[in-house]
C-alpha cells in the first residue's frame, strides 16, 4: 500500500516504537514529523536520515507533552496531520502509597491527557482534507492491570477510553480512531534493563526474560518495534477503514489469560 501524500506526526518518536513506526510509515510513502521535548542535532539527524534512506519529507519538531499548548502546537507547526500517532509515553513503578504526585502528574499528562490535546487540534485538518487515521499507542496495561503502576495503567485505560469516544465521533466520516495494545516491546530501553534485572534476580538472560520479564506474556517471547509498527500501517490502509473505535492487542497472549 501507499500512503504517498499524505503526513504523519508520531509524539515521541526519537527513539524506541515511535521511531520504529516512523521508519514503517515513511516506507509505506507518508511524510513524517518526528517529535520529542528535545531539540538535539541528532534529533534532527534522525529525520534527516529517514528523509535521504525513503525519499519522503521528514522532520523534527520539538514539543513538550507534558504541556497542552505545546501539544496542539506541535500540529499547527506540522502544517499538515494526516495520520496522528500518540505515542509519547513515560513510567514510574511505586506503591501508591508512595508514587510521587509529580510522577503522576506527569504520566496522566504525557501519556493521556497529550493525546486529547494532539488529537482535539488535528480532528479539524482531518475534517478539512476528508481523510484520517488517529492511532494510539495504549498498552496491555490500557486493557488489564498489573501492582505498582498506578499512574500508567490509569493513563493507558484513559486512552483506550478516548479511543472509543473518538471513533464515535467520527463514525460517519473518512476518519478512523484505534488503539494499538502491546504487550512487552524489546526497545533499547527494555534492553538496556536486562542485565539490572539478571544481578537483582540471580538469573541468566533467558531467565529474567521469562520468569520476570515476561511472566504475564504466554508467548514468553518480546513483541518487536516492526510488529506494532507494522499494525499501525495497517490501521492506515483502506483494508482498515471500517476499523474504528477499538483496541489491537499484539501481546503473546497476555490479555487472553
Amino acid at each position: 500500500m501507499s500512503l504517498s501524500g499524505k503526513t504523519a506526526v508520531i509524539t515521541g518518536s526519537n527513539s524506541g516504537i515511535g521511531l520504529g513506526i516512523a521508519w514503517e510509515l515513511a516506507k509505506a510513502g507518508a511524510d513524517v514529523v518526528l517529535n520529542s521535548f528535545t531539540d538535539r542535532d541528532e534529533d534532527h539527524a534522525i529525520a534527516a536520515d529517514i528523509a535521504e534512506k525513503t525519499g519522503v519529507t521528514a522532520r523534527y519538531i520539538q514539543a513538550d507533552m507534558s504541556k497542552g499548548e505545546e501539544c496542539r502546537a506541535l500540529i499547527e507547526k506540522a502544517g499538515r496531520c494526516d495520520i496522528l500517532m500518540n505515542n509519547a509515553g513515560i513510567q514510574h513503578v511505586a506503591p501508591i502509597e508512595d508514587f510521587p504526585t509529580s510522577k503522576w502528574d506527569a504520566i496522566i499528562a504525557i501519556n493521556m491527557s497529550s493525546a486529547f490535546h494532539t488529537t482535539a487540534a488535528a480532528l479539524p485538518v482531518m475534517r478539512k482534507s476528508g481523510w484520517g487515521r488517529v492511532i494510539n499507542i495504549a498498552s496491555a496495561h490500557g486493557l488489564t492491570a498489573s501492582p505498582y503502576k498506578s499512574a500508567y495503567i490509569t493513563a493507558k485505560h484513559g486512552v483506550v477510553g478516548l479511543t472509543k469516544t473518538v471513533g464515535l465521533e467520527t463514525a460517519k466520516e473518512d476518519i478512523t480512531c484505534n488503539a494499538i495494545c502491546p504487550g512487552y516491546v524489546l526497545t533499547p530501553i527494555i534492553e538496556s534493563q536486562i542485565p539490572d534485572q539478571m544481578k537483582a534476580h540471580g538469573m541468566s538472560r533467558e531467565q529474567v526474560i521469562g520468569d520476570v520479564m515476561l511472566v504475564r506474556q504466554p508467548s514468553k517471547d518480546f513483541v518487536t518495534v516492526e510488529q506494532v509498527a507494522g499494525t499501525a500501517v495497517f490501521l492506515c490502509s483502506d483494508a482498515a477503514a471500517q476499523i474504528t473505535g477499538t483496541t489491537i492487542s499484539v501481546d503473546g497472549g497476555w490479555t487472553a489469560l
